[in-house]
């Protein structure tokens, strides 16, 4: 396995100078190193991390031959149906009844932010790959959470920046109904207005969505340049969808997802995504070594490829285990403080941590393929140019998170 072991000997010498120091009484609670997966396995949003993060999760494991120091390493999978009663629910099960040492979330915001707030009670590390809220390392951080992938800062920046480079600046918002989707907007108009834009109005729609057609006549009857989307999943598919019946683009409205997703273009098609351009944390083709990563994944999911949050959990479960090696425990406060003090690096993500939690990568700006451009199934972005961190992510002098040291 070691075309995906890339930096694999730097890490050793680190775990093996880390343990001559580790303090005798440091152990792993029960035996067994618990490794809880949540997020959507059946919804509107479980093509975005679903059970192609559990074969993430399950590679990071084998990748550490499935036990840290002898000790074995375990994965626990729940749907938390996108609803916060049940993700919290679970978390509280996991980590008061059933010994899960951490959990890996891509849940809707409410159910991150819920999630978040129980394993600060019970000081366990929770690894954020996909949940796009800025509230778990802004005003609502701990010194438990960590995010891996995006939020709707860094995303909404990416696509906005792009579009006002070209002069479209007047837009208009179709916005899903609940706390990301409005955050999301909120983030996209603060780029917009700061750099000189307006934006002439908004529509909201539910959750799950399946016609699009009152929101969309709306944002046509505006007038604006660009309708802007602010939803994912299978939402974003319908409105992209329907866009395209209604030949929104042919009559000159440009229309930019503030966020996609590979696997979202894979199932929109690229007749109807060419041209959109995005921030990504990764992307599967970037390099031999994931390449490599992604062949043997796609043999566990039928062929497909992993999106964007599906290969940054790889990163935070091989990340989080790296720092159980260097501690000699699992306890929460020791794994958490040399997560923090070593360098992420891994075939997908070279970063720190920041001391708000946000891992500070340097993101991809990639743009989909025309349909004569791509080469076949999954080949859909090129990367057209990095995004520093510090242009993308939050500023620490505007943050609310109490971990940051003003």
């Amino acid at each position: 396995m070691n075309y995906f072991r890339k930096g694999s000997l730097a890490a050793a010498f680190l775990a093996a100078t880390s343990l001559s120091s580790v303090p005798a009484h440091a152990e792993i609670s029960d035996g067994v190193i618990r490794i809880g997966v949540m997020n959507d396995q059946s919804g509107p949003y479980a093509d975005n991390c679903g059970q192609g993060s559990v074969v993430s999760v399950k590679m990071a494991v084998e990748n550490h031959g499935g036990a840290i120091n002898g000790v074995p390493i375990e994965v626990v999978v729940a749907d938390d149906q996108n609803k916060p009663d049940i993700g919290a629910a679970q978390a509280l099960k996991w980590v008061e009844n059933e010994g899960v040492d951490a959990i890996v979330g891509c849940s809707a915001s409410s159910i991150a932010l819920a999630v978040s707030d129980i394993m600060a009670t019970h000081k366990k590390p929770y690894l954020i790959a996909g949940t796009a809220t800025t509230e778990t390392t802004n005003s609502k951080c701990t010194a438990y959470n960590t995010n891996w992938a995006y939020n709707t800062y860094t995303l909404a920046k990416g696509s906005v920046m792009s579009q006002l480079a070209q002069g479209l600046d007047e837009w208009y918002f179709i916005t899903v109904d609940y706390t990301f989707g409005k955050a999301w907007q909120e983030d996209a108009t603060k780029f917009i207005e700061a750099n000189g834009g307006k934006v002439l109005g908004s529509v909201l729609h539910p959750l799950g969505a399946n016609d699009f057609s009152s929101q969309l006549l709306q944002a046509q009857a505006s007038g604006a340049k660009v309708i802007g989307i602010a939803n994912a999943g299978s939402d974003l598919a319908n409105v992209l969808k329907q866009a395209k019946e209604f030949g929104i683009a042919e009559a000159g409205q440009k229309l930019a997802p503030l966020g996609m997703q590979v696997n979202n273009v894979d199932g929109i098609g690229l007749e109807t995504m060419q041209g959109l351009i995005a921030a990504a944390p990764a992307y599967w083709d970037q390099s031999p070594e994931t390449r490599a990563f992604s062949e043997k994944w796609s043999e566990a999911m039928n062929g497909r490829k992993p999106n964007e949050s599906q290969t940054v959990t790889y990163s935070a479960v091989d990340h989080y285990l790296k720092a159980i090696e260097a501690a000699g425990s699992d306890a929460g406060d020791d794994v958490m403080s040399n997560m923090r003090e070593m360098p992420v690096d891994d075939l997908f993500t070279k970063a720190s941590i920041r001391e708000d939690g946000v891992v500070f990568r340097d993101m991809l700006q990639v743009q989909v393929k025309t349909p004569a451009e791509s080469t076949g199934d999954w080949d859909y972005y090129k990367i057209i140019g990095k995004l520093d961190a510090k242009d993308v992510w939050p500023p620490l002098e505007e943050s609310a998170c109490p971990l940051v040291k003003k």
